[in-house]
């Protein structure tokens, strides 16, 4: 069985857990603390040199170390459900609202996030190197994150689902990132009614619990 290195409270590992949901894949979960800097330990480095959460820990002892290499193996090897789109022009749409939802929205908020939370002094950028603050990204963060849910607003005024007609992984990385936009006191689903409409609508799903 898989090893899911984890961390409840953050944002990333919580993608992995979604999507390992939706597949049916049973995973063993070790936590690794974020908040004592167990990920940046000799140990968790040996395992994965990325300082970062999530890693699946394969049963031949490979170890994926990111939400890209994960959701790439759980595709292939448990095609179904496909969550990254069956025909050419769908995997294209899912990897573009993926990828937008990522880096527009997401990361957006980790950026407001990390250049302005004490507890984030010096580890503004994740990864094994001290990294120290930017106020002023913090700001940008916040601009750049509300921009986004325009957008996604708009795109979701006629649709169920984010890309295709189906539940996607562009709906795990949305879901992961309206519900973190909270530690920055932005709240989408108050402000935008179609996010609003879209993340109700997938309340119920037993995934979004993983």
């Amino acid at each position: 069985m898989p090893t899911l290195y984890d961390f409840t409270m953050a944002p990333s590992p919580r993608r992995a857990r979604i999507l390992l949901a939706e597949k049916g894949i049973a995973c063993q979960n070790v936590q690794v603390n974020l908040m004592t800097g167990e990920h940046l330990g000799d140990a968790f480095r040996a395992l994965n040199p990325q300082c970062t959460v999530p890693a699946l820990q394969l049963d031949d002892g490979t170890v994926l170390p990111d939400n890209a290499a994960i959701a790439a193996w759980a595709e292939a090897a448990h095609p179904e459900p496909a969550l990254m789109g069956r025909t050419p022009l769908e995997k294209a749409e899912v990897a573009s609202w993926n990828s937008r939802t990522e880096f527009e929205g997401l990361l957006a908020i980790a950026e407001a996030l990390r250049n302005s939370a004490p507890a984030m002094k010096g580890r503004a950028l994740t990864g094994p190197a001290a990294v120290d603050q930017i106020p002023e990204l913090a700001q940008r963060g916040l601009a750049r994150a509300q921009r986004f849910f325009d957008v996604l607003d708009a795109h979701l005024a006629e649709r169920e689902f984010i890309a295709t007609d189906r539940f996607s992984i562009a709906d795990i990385t949305a879901v992961v990132m309206v519900d973190f936009a909270r530690v920055v006191r932005l709240k989408p689903v108050e402000t935008h009614p179609n996010i609003r409409r879209w993340r109700e609508a997938l309340a119920s799903r037993p995934s979004l619990s993983a």
